[in-house]
């Protein structure tokens, strides 16, 4: 895979930190405050606006131990709105770099969710639109990038939903300004919560929350605080996908700042339901559309040296259970053999550092085999 050279990975940076503090300086009347206050044992920032009558407004901000969020608290009125130099900063990352940009409508559908506090809230972008995300992100210009796509998936635990204690506007009104055509599609199992919008030329935003109980669970929309007035459809393994997720920038207009999977913990994922899509010809390409994502994934942070990160992730799926091995076993015998044996091999060597045998991983070793 082709390098992207020092200089775009600087300029990559530097968006992703201006668009942090333009988040900031947008988002955060300067006649507002931020205060502290702790829930369940853990500190979290929240901004208050003065309104009419004495009374405020609270707004969830992000935890007191997030370093680069209780930064730019501090740094709070020092903070400046720049969209015309990142504006050409994502031009230059596409146009010099080739760094892959969304479509035009999925780039306004991102911004708009992002405008409205869904990543603040701590929700995550997954699927497609955000493996588009990880070029600048590894380093490395990632084959099969395009982020061509009839939908855009969007996730967020319950857990976090509940705790925030804050919501976005309705996402249907959000939508809609988007795309006057939005519609809410009610859900098959319970007609009255709604987890997908649609446009009338079938685009689809859908929102997913993890599902950690039973199968039959995952048929039934939750309903999401946060959300206000949404719903997500439960899904399993999706907790393991977005468990501490990482910050990137979409390529679109002056960047916008989002929350992505870690790229280890999205390679994994994609070997897992890369198994476990349904055989019929829509399901066929979606596998191995997750596959070669995986693939190209795993193949990147190896030769980026960042292959005990994966070796974590991956050690950590195949422990979960008899159901998360046969997958990610299957998964891992239909990589294309030219690929398999130099991802098996480096796998191995860095599970081994990390203290496991690799045979506990069907791992074992290949004797020679070179791993960068």
């Amino acid at each position: 895979m082709q390098q992207i050279s020092h200089t775009y990975q600087t300029f990559y940076i530097e968006l992703a930190q201006r668009s942090l503090d333009a988040s900031f300086s947008s988002e955060f009347d300067v006649t507002g405050r931020f205060v502290s206050n702790e829930v369940k044992g853990r500190r979290y920032w929240y901004f208050d606006l003065p309104g009419q009558d004495g009374d405020k407004k609270r707004t969830y901000v992000g935890p007191v131990e997030d370093p680069e969020i209780t930064k730019r608290v501090e740094n709070f009125k020092d903070l400046k709105a720049d969209i015309r130099e990142r504006r050409k900063l994502v031009s230059t990352l596409i146009r010099e770099a080739y760094l892959p940009r969304p479509e035009r409508q999925v780039g306004e559908i991102v911004q708009a969710l992002a405008e409205a506090g869904f990543f603040r809230l701590r929700g995550v972008l997954v699927g497609t639109v955000a493996y588009g995300c990880y070029s600048p992100v590894l380093g490395v210009r990632l084959p099969g990038t395009a982020m061509v796509t009839a939908d855009a998936d969007f996730a967020q635990f319950l857990s976090v939903s509940v705790a925030v204690e804050d919501q976005m506007p309705p996402v249907i009104e959000v939508l809609k300004k988007v795309d006057p055509t939005f519609r809410e599609v009610p859900h098959e199992s319970d007609g009255r919560l709604t987890t997908r919008f649609a446009t009338r030329a079938g685009y689809n935003v859908e929102f997913l929350v993890p599902n950690r109980g039973s199968d039959d669970y995952g048929g039934h929309p939750t309903p999401m605080p946060a959300l206000a007035g949404a719903a997500a459809q439960p899904l399993r393994f999706l907790d393991f996908l977005i468990y501490q997720p990482i910050r990137a920038v979409l390529l679109h207009g002056a960047g916008v700042l989002v929350n992505i999977p870690s790229p280890e913990r999205y390679a994994v994922h994609k070997l897992i339901v890369a198994t476990r899509r349904r055989t019929d010809n829509d399901g066929t390409a979606k596998s191995r559309k997750d596959l070669s994502q995986a693939t190209t994934l795993m193949q990147a942070m190896i030769e980026q040296r960042q292959t005990e990160d994966l070796a974590e992730a991956f050690s950590e799926a195949y422990d979960r259970g008899p159901a998360w091995r046969d997958a990610i076993g299957t998964a891992m015998e239909r990589i294309e053999d030219g690929s398999r044996p130099r991802i098996k091999a480096a796998l191995a060597d860095s599970i081994s550092k990390l203290g496991l045998n690799p045979e506990n991983y069907d791992l074992a070793e290949i004797s020679g085999y070179p791993t960068t």
